[in-house]
């Protein structure tokens, strides 16, 4: 079994997910738009990972391989297998499913609380995640929820933190699979990003505490497990 990932810029890929993988013996295979290759046939995908970016979904004209992305996202998506959206990843998929993508009020860098807005009985990743969570956020823009949807997070800042959309299609604006090296690169590539604001912290405050590390990656495992279906 093969986990594809998308991914739109060098500086993030697929964090926590990766050793996941490995220790369940999934293969990953990227699939790296940014470098201009090709998309697979969505008939033979197992999983599919669609990762972050500082991109907005709309940006067509300065990234054009968001056009192709799309159809094939609208492809994999009438397929039962599942399917994971972290932050633009997550975007792209309420895009696709006919929701707006818009600048949230504010944006949310850094690490702070989301809380779970279903009965744990409504889905079953709803069921397997806490009632709340810090996370780490690093995110300017949001949706709206895709008809037929379910909100499963929220936070102060941002209304829509993640969504189920049937039993296999994830997104989460948040990101679970952040480890203290792909942290490094986002801050790295993106420190423009990190001016004074309400829901910014500085980078010395997103280093603080390697067991925040640890948490949302065990989180990251207990959704993947539940969400590819495996037993333990």
């Amino acid at each position: 079994m093969i986990i594809y990932y998308l991914q739109h810029v060098p500086f993030e890929g697929l964090g926590s997910i990766e050793k996941w993988a490995h220790n369940h013996r999934w293969g990953v295979s990227a699939i790296r738009l940014h470098e201009g290759q090709v998309l697979p046939d969505p008939e033979r995908l197992d999983a599919l990972v669609v990762s972050g970016g500082p991109m907005s979904v709309s940006e067509e004209d300065r990234y054009p391989w968001l056009i192709p992305e799309k159809h094939f996202l609208e492809k994999v998506l009438k397929r039962e297998i599942p399917v994971l959206g972290i932050c633009l990843g997550a975007q792209l998929l309420a895009n696709v499913l006919g929701a707006k993508v818009y600048p949230n009020a504010v944006k949310e860098i850094g690490w702070f609380p989301i809380t779970k807005t279903i009965p744990e009985n409504a889905h079953k990743i709803a069921a397997v995640l806490p009632v709340n969570m810090e996370v780490f956020h690093w995110h300017g823009d949001t949706f709206d929820l895709p008809e037929g949807a379910l909100q499963l997070f929220r936070s102060e800042a941002c209304e829509n933190q993640a969504f189920a959309y049937g039993e296999n299609i994830i997104a989460l604006q948040f990101h679970l699979e952040t480890t203290p090296a792909s942290l490094d690169a986002l801050i790295n590539n993106c420190s423009e990003e990190l001016v004074e604001a309400p829901y910014i912290q500085s980078a010395k405050e997103m280093r603080k505490g390697t067991s925040r590390f640890q948490t949302i990656n065990r989180n990251m495992d207990i959704l993947l497990t539940h969400l590819f279906q495996i037993k333990r």
